[in-house]
C-alpha cells in the first residue's frame, strides 16, 4: 500500500531569518531599541532646544512687536521687517559683507588648497612642521588676533609706523576707510587658512594610492594628477569649506568690533549686519528691531549657503 503526502491546506509564506510575527517579542524588542536610541539622543536634543530653538523662537517673537513711547509694547506684525528691508544702514552693511565674501573667501580657500596640495605631495621637506605652523593661527582667539594685527597696523605706534619711521616711507594707513576692509580680510585669512587646509588635507589622505600609481604608469605628471584625481576628489570638501566660510563671513563681528576702537572714523557701529544688530540692542535698546535684523540676516545666510550647496551637488552629479 502506498500513501501520498497531504498538500498544505494554506498558502506557503516565505519567512526571512530572524522574522517574528507581529504582536510577539519582536515588536517589544524594536520598541526597546527605539527608546534606547531616543535616550542616547535626548541630551543633545535638550541642549539643541535650549541654545538654538528657544532663542530663535524668542527672536522671532520679539521681531513681531515694537516698543512705543505711548502704549508700551504692541504687536506690529511684519512692520519691523518692512522697515529693515528699507533701512539704508542695513543694506550698506550687507553690501560690505557681500564684497568681503566675494573677495576674501576665494582667496582664503585658494591658499588653503595650495597648502594642502603642497603638504600632500610628499615633496615638501618638513611637511609636519608646515602643517602645524599653518594651522597654529586658528588656535589664536579672534579677539587676540584682531588686537595683535590692529597694533601692527597702527601708523603711529605699530609696525607700519615703525617701518615708515625707519625707512622714511609713507605707507598707507591699513586702518583708513579705504583699506580697513582689506585689513580685516587679511586677519580672517590668517586665522582660517589652517582650518580649511586641514579639511582639504584630510580629504586628500583618503584617496587610494592605487589611483596615483595607475596615473603614473599612464605617464601622467603631477599637474595632471592634481587636476584629474585630487581636485575632483576634493569637490565635497571644497563645498563644505565654502559653506562654512560663507556662514562665517555673514557673521563677521569680532574683528571689526575690536578694530573700531583703533579706527573709529573708518568703522561705524553699523559696519556689518551683526555689529548693527548688536549696537541696536545693547546701545540703542531697540531689542525688537535688532531681532528683526538678525532674523533677516539668518535667512540670507541660509539662502546663500543652500544655493552654494545645491550648485556643488549638481556639478558633482554632472561629472
Amino acid at each position: 500500500m502506498t500513501t501520498s503526502a497531504s498538500a498544505p491546506s494554506g498558502p506557503i509564506t516565505a519567512r526571512r531569518p530572524g522574522w517574528t510575527p507581529r504582536g510577539t517579542s519582536g515588536d517589544t524588542s524594536r520598541r526597546r531599541q527605539a527608546l534606547a536610541g531616543w535616550g542616547f539622543m535626548s541630551p543633545f536634543l535638550l541642549v539643541f532646544a535650549l541654545v538654538f530653538i528657544a532663542p530663535l523662537a524668542y527672536a522671532i517673537y520679539l521681531s513681531l512687536f515694537r516698543e512705543q513711547l505711548i502704549g508700551g509694547t504692541s504687536f506690529v506684525g511684519a512692520d519691523n521687517y518692512v522697515q529693515a528691508l528699507g533701512d539704508p544702514a542695513f543694506w550698506a552693511s550687507s553690501r560690505r559683507v557681500a564684497l568681503f565674501l566675494v573677495v576674501q573667501v576665494p582667496a582664503m580657500l585658494g591658499l588653503a588648497l595650495l597648502a594642502a596640495l603642497a603638504i600632500d605631495s610628499a615633496r615638501l621637506h618638513g611637511a609636519a612642521f608646515f602643517r602645524i605652523a599653518i594651522f597654529l593661527p586658528y588656535a589664536v582667539p579672534a579677539v587676540v588676533a584682531a588686537l595683535m594685527w590692529g597694533f601692527m597696523y597702527g601708523p603711529r605706534f605699530g609696525l607700519v609706523g615703525n617701518i615708515n619711521e625707519a625707512f622714511g616711507w609713507h605707507l598707507p594707513d591699513p586702518l583708513s576707510s579705504n583699506l580697513v576692509l582689506a585689513s580685516i580680510g587679511n586677519i580672517v585669512t590668517w586665522e582660517f587658512v589652517g582650518y580649511n587646509m586641514l579639511i582639504f588635507y584630510a580629504a586628500l589622505r583618503v584617496i587610494p594610492h592605487d589611483l596615483y600609481e595607475a596615473a603614473e604608469l599612464d605617464g601622467a605628471g603631477q599637474v595632471r594628477i592634481v587636476t584629474a584625481i585630487k581636485l575632483p576628489a576634493l569637490r565635497g570638501a571644497i563645498v563644505v569649506a565654502t559653506i562654512f566660510s560663507i556662514i562665517g563671513s555673514f557673521q563677521l563681528f569680532n574683528e571689526p568690533n575690536i578694530l573700531r576702537s583703533l579706527a573709529p572714523n573708518a568703522i561705524s557701529t553699523s559696519y556689518t549686519p551683526n555689529m548693527y544688530a548688536y549696537n541696536l540692542s545693547f546701545a540703542g535698546q531697540q531689542y525688537n528691531y535688532s531681532a528683526t535684523v538678525a532674523i533677516i540676516m539668518g535667512l540670507l545666510t541660509v539662502v546663500v549657503a543652500y544655493a552654494v550647496q545645491v550648485r556643488g551637488m549638481r556639478e558633482g552629479a554632472g561629472r
